[in-house]
């Protein structure tokens, strides 16, 4: 019997299946192989490689070598032809996308181990990433063991020996060598294996459905019995109860027996969701997966959900492969969020993902969100997905107040305080009246940049085209990008001038301004700078909410689903951000955040205020937010997309390049584009292509970024143009240049 194997590898020529002659011993449940982990000797390698089974046969044309051995299986049929699926839409290895579907962690057995353990030692990081990365890069870590097991603790967190053995082919030996040299060290850590032992939630019975809400549940029920893949979209303005249909959905499943999926945008909004799902069904019957959790704490989960204990999923994007048995239903909060179209390869969609899964299991897909994608809302308004619309709050209470300061008028009458007159009084009412204030502004730290008064001189990053924002906490100045940072600056290096100012606001410098302004008053921060050690998101959450902190200051982390009833004031510092980008988004990005942070405020019985702050007071998305009128800013937008040809009207591909190689990218972005053209004009393909340029950051991590767009109806035709330019890519012998397609990215400036 023969094995189709495909290598572990990202090498795009090895993106096909290779034949392997099955032990004897194995032959005899062969077909039960299929998804099985192998290692199998391959080319002239020395070592032998990972790969994967997907299917057996009797025979083949060619001299084949056997399988030298077959490891766990934790794939089947349906995974496999999903990764396919995923890999021809998205241009990426079949193997990459195999590996979405792989548990985390270690083996069951050593968990268990474990956790009778107070702490036991783990390898971690010594010596800075991207020194790492460089001494990889310069060959001063040339052995292959050494090098996957630094890139594993890098990609995954901290983790045990046997990890890196069973892993990354690793041993002790391998680590204490890398100890020895400074790239390691053992660190003496407890382990907490249940990411809901600490959690004490009373339960709640569910509640009783608004006419609106009933309409809605009692569709989806319909479709569910039907057992037919149907798509629905609840368009529900905020606080509209949408949370609750879904958990009377779910509960419709679990009396099925039927397991469900529900996909959150953010990390920072799983906690108060799982607790949401906890108070309702209890901790037995509900798994999570997001990426705060440990190595070993995900592979629990995960073989929780895969042993068919958990049947209820919450997560992030990833969670959309979890291994569920008998799926029933797919919901996918927030749908219009960005942070479900990953940006690293495979760079997957997972509403597309989710759309696969639901039509090959013929049960419903639910989206919900109080301002739709455009994409989605134009699909609903076609009948190609069912509307189901909330237009009132579930408790009754009414839409916050929402009012608009222009930021000139601040200026001119002497205010040059990050705080206007308006909002400085509203919160004063506020902190009278003990009542809690939200604060949002989408860019951290202190200021976004650093400038010589005197020559103009910025201070830029040495591995990217950015400036460098200033941390006052740490008193050092970094890159977003890339993570490098350096000492504050004196002195100009370009003119010896001491006149280094500091420009721009962050949310550190908006926090310093608060306790300056109010004094008296408790605040809070998140964002990425403060929630980058495990559990941070649940505390920060839960301390502005129990210890009735006065004042949450933070990023987009703050504005998405959550529910704080005693905060009755939202303060939007700078609503132009979004606005400023480069990317066709940007109106409809401005909207979404505008009215997803308004909805934060008056959700309990205290009617709420929303003051937004901006330069640009008469832009029709500040406009729309202002009166909370989507059907207004939709019908603006969707008339100025259909006239430029942007999505929904098309899908968008970018082909990007990059390379530590300023020339080579240059010339081998041209070629491509050159081959395009050609082709395109000779077989008359519908497509816009435009010229390869720079990237809108043309410099990342010290390479060298170009990129061609095209706009075109994503099609078996395109997919074969695109196949068919990876190809004659990589027929160049370029040296340091890499390409990467994204279909339909949801950031513009991602390549």
């Amino acid at each position: 019997m023969i094995a189709e194997v495909i290598i572990q590898s990202n090498v795009k020529n090895l993106n096909k299946t290779f034949d392997y002659k099955l032990p004897e011993e194995y032959e005899k449940n062969a077909l039960e192989l299929i998804g099985a982990r192998v290692l199998v000797p391959f080319g002239r390698m020395k070592t032998l490689e990972e790969g994967y089974i997907v299917n057996i046969k009797e025979a083949t044309e060619y001299e084949v070598k056997e399988i030298a051995k077959i490891a766990e299986k934790y794939l089947n049929i349906e995974k496999i032809n999903l990764a396919k699926y995923i890999s021809k839409r998205y241009f990426c290895n079949v193997s990459d996308c195999l590996k979405l579907m792989l548990p985390p962690g270690t083996t069951r057995k050593n968990v268990k181990d474990r956790v009778k353990d107070k702490s036991i030692n783990f390898v971690t990081l010594k010596k800075d990433v991207l020194d790492i990365e460089e001494d990889i890069e310069n060959g001063n870590v040339k052995s292959e063991k050494q090098i996957r097991t630094l890139k594993f603790i890098i990609e995954n967190g901290d983790a045990l020996v046997s990890d890196l053995e069973m892993f990354a082919d690793s041993s002790r030996a391998v680590v204490n060598t890398l100890c020895k040299n400074g790239y390691l060290e053992y660190i003496e850590k407890k382990i907490e294996r249940n990411p809901f032992e600490f959690k004490d939630i009373k339960r709640t019975k569910k509640l009783v459905l608004t006419e609106e809400q009933q309409k809605a549940y009692n569709i989806i029920c319909d479709s569910m019995d039907d057992m037919l893949f149907s798509e629905f979209l609840i368009f529900g303005v905020t606080g509209s109860g949408k949370t609750e249909i879904y958990l009377q959905l779910i509960e419709k499943a679990l009396k099925e027996g039927k397991s469900s999926i529900l996909l959150v945008p953010e990390i920072s909004l799983t906690p108060q969701t799982v607790d949401r799902f906890i108070s309702r069904f209890g901790k037995e019957e509900i798994a999570v997966l997001h990426s705060k959790l440990s190595i070993g704490e995900r592979y629990d989960e995960w073989n929780k959900i895969n042993e068919g204990r958990a049947k209820i999923v919450i997560g992030a994007r990833s969670a959309i492969f979890a291994p569920t048995k008998n799926l029933g239903l797919v919901i996918i909060d927030e749908e219009h969020d960005s942070s479900y179209k990953s940006e690293m390869t495979p760079r997957y969609d997972a509403k597309d993902v989710a759309r696969y899964i639901c039509k090959e299991n013929n049960i419903p897909l639910v989206l919900g969100s109080a301002t739709p994608d455009i994409d989605t809302y134009y699909k609903a308004k076609k009948e190609e997905i069912m509307l189901l619309e909330l237009t009132k709050r579930a408790n009754s209470s009414e839409l916050p107040e929402v009012e608009v300061i222009d930021l000139r008028e601040e200026l001119a009458k002497g205010n040059k305080s990050m705080i206007s007159t308006r909002l400085y009084t509203e919160i004063e009412k506020n902190l009278k009246n003990k009542k809690q204030t939200i604060l949002y502004l989408n860019r951290r730290g202190f200021a976004t940049f650093v400038m010589c008064r005197k020559c103009g001189y910025t201070v830029k990053c040495k591995n990217c085209d950015i400036n460098l924002t200033y941390h006052s906490s740490q008193n050092k100045l970094k890159c977003h990008y890339c993570g490098y940072e350096e000492k504050i600056l004196k002195i100009c290096p370009e003119c010896g001038s001491t006149q280094i100012r500091y420009f721009g606001t962050g949310t550190q410098k908006l926090e310093y301004e608060v306790k300056k302004l109010f004094p008296n008053s408790t605040t809070i921060r998140m964002d990425i700078d403060t929630v980058n050690k495990k559990n941070s998101h649940e505390q920060i959450l839960e301390k502005f909410k129990n210890e009735n902190i006065d004042i949450l200051i933070g990023t987009q982390m703050v504005v998405k689903g959550h529910h704080f009833p005693n905060v009755t004031l939202v303060g939007v510092i700078a609503a132009d951000g979004s606005l400023n980008i480069d990317d066709f988004r940007a109106n409809e990005k401005t909207f979404q955040i505008l009215t997803q942070v308004a909805g934060r405020a008056g959700r309990g019985e205290d009617k709420g205020r929303v003051i937004i702050q901006t330069y640009n007071p008469d832009n029709f998305s500040i406009e729309c937010a202002k009166k909370q009128n989507y059907e207004l800013f939709y019908n603006t937008e969707i008339a100025m997309r259909k006239q430029l040809k942007y999505p929904p009207f098309c899908d968008i591909i970018i082909i990007g390049f990059a390379s530590k190689n300023e020339e080579e990218v240059y010339k081998i972005a041209n070629k491509i584009h050159l081959y395009l053209k050609n082709r395109v004009l000779k077989e008359n393909i519908g497509i816009i292509l435009y010229k390869a340029i720079p990237s809108p950051i043309d410099k990342i991590k010290n390479k060298y970024r170009w990129r061609i767009l095209i706009k075109c109806k994503f099609s078996d035709d395109i997919i074969k143009l695109i196949n068919d330019t990876l190809e004659e890519f990589y027929k160049y012998k370029q040296k340091e240049t890499r390409l990467t397609v994204d279909v339909n990215p949801h950031n513009m400036m991602s390549l």
